[in-house]
């Protein structure tokens, strides 16, 4: 999966719509999002990003020893914390 910052993410945004590659959006070295492009086709999803990037999240977990309750909790915890969630 290739991996790139923000801003190179926002300058060429265009670039990665029209790619069929999962990318990972970092901001200061830290992963902050994915990106899954889709097909322009109305009504047909690509699913293999999707898929591959549900793979890279389960050796993500794995290899960190997080479970998926404990990933949803700090996700939860951090939206609190940013005031998205009352």
């Amino acid at each position: 999966m290739k991996k790139i910052e923000i801003r190179e993410f926002g300058s060429n945004l265009e670039k990665y719509i029209n790619t069929n590659e999962t990318v990972a959006v970092m901001h200061h070295g830290q992963t902050v999002g994915y990106f899954l492009p889709t097909y322009k086709k109305p009504g047909h999803l690509e699913l293999k990003p999707l898929k591959m990037a549900a793979e890279s999240l389960d050796r993500l977990l794995a290899d960190s020893g997080i479970t998926e309750d404990e990933l949803a909790k700090e996700f939860y915890q951090l939206r609190l914390d940013k005031g998205e969630l009352s």
